[in-house]
């Protein structure tokens, strides 16, 4: 895969993004008053425990060491943030983006991927070129968003990252976890974001989701775990084949990830 730099940006002089389709704008948490906000707003999404949950602290150290702490903001109340922590992969500085949430009032208008652009902008412009994230691979919303919609692409199967969380929205299960690596600058990830793709039909191999799932979800933990444990075979088999998840077909009917070998990397 091809990649170009982008011209470098003055960290100060980036602005705050606004959505033109509401009043929301996406800027650096840069206070002790907007870190806790990010905590609150943490709590209210996904009900953790109080060890679960990650204190102001860690969003000042984050800040403090080249991470980032980005907000989504309706006037001066956050509705949306996201934690970036600073590594170091095959020698070349990359984020890892911890944690990514949205008031529940405020999903699907665009705030998540007004986080992101941000979120890619502010990185180029420090010559950072790869951010990684890790997603649920039960979750197909999330695997569309991240893999068609963003230009990601996944190689890396976490089997239960986190142990077995205190949050409801983890109903119980092993904490299963994609690895999501967008390179930023390249031909994929440009072309996805300017909306030049579309889910595509075919691949040399595919993963499939039961149709049933989301249903599952709500009245058959079994089968939910029978699923996951499926999955976890079946894409450590194809990751260690030299295959990646490019895509998600997200047919009600037959929801797959579609794979294809990935060497350029």
């Amino acid at each position: 895969m091809e990649s170009r730099q982008a011209a470098p940006i003055d960290r100060k002089e980036i602005p705050g993004l606004m959505n033109p389709m509401t009043s929301l704008t996406v800027r650096k948490c840069d206070s002790l008053e907007e870190f806790q906000a990010c905590v609150d707003l943490q709590r209210e999404i996904w009900g953790e425990a109080d060890l679960d949950v990650e204190p102001s602290t860690t969003f000042i150290i984050a800040v403090e060491t080249g991470g980032q702490v980005l907000g989504a903001f309706d006037n001066r109340r956050l509705v949306g943030y996201t934690l970036a922590l600073v590594g170091l992969r095959n020698g070349a500085p990359y984020l890892h983006s911890h944690m990514t949430g949205v008031a529940a009032g405020y999903r699907d208008r665009g705030v998540g991927r007004s986080l992101k652009m941000f979120q890619r902008e502010e990185a180029l412009g420090r010559g950072i070129r790869l951010i990684e994230w890790t997603f649920d691979p039960l979750e197909l919303r999330n695997a569309h968003f991240n893999l068609n919609r963003l230009g990601a692409i996944c190689r890396r199967y976490l089997p239960n990252l986190y142990g077995i969380t205190s949050s409801p929205l983890h109903r119980g299960l092993a904490t299963d976890r994609l690895v999501a690596e967008w390179y930023l600058d390249s031909p994929r990830v440009l072309a996805a974001i300017a909306r030049e793709t579309n889910d595509p039909l075919e691949a040399p191999a595919t993963i499939h989701l039961p149709a049933e799932l989301e249903q599952w979800k709500a009245n058959d933990p079994t089968r939910v775990q029978g699923t996951q444990a499926r999955l976890r075979t079946e894409f450590s088999n194809w990751f260690g084949k030299g295959y990646a998840a490019l895509a998600v077909r997200t047919l009600p009917a037959d929801p797959a990830y579609l794979l294809a070998p990935w060497s350029d990397f």
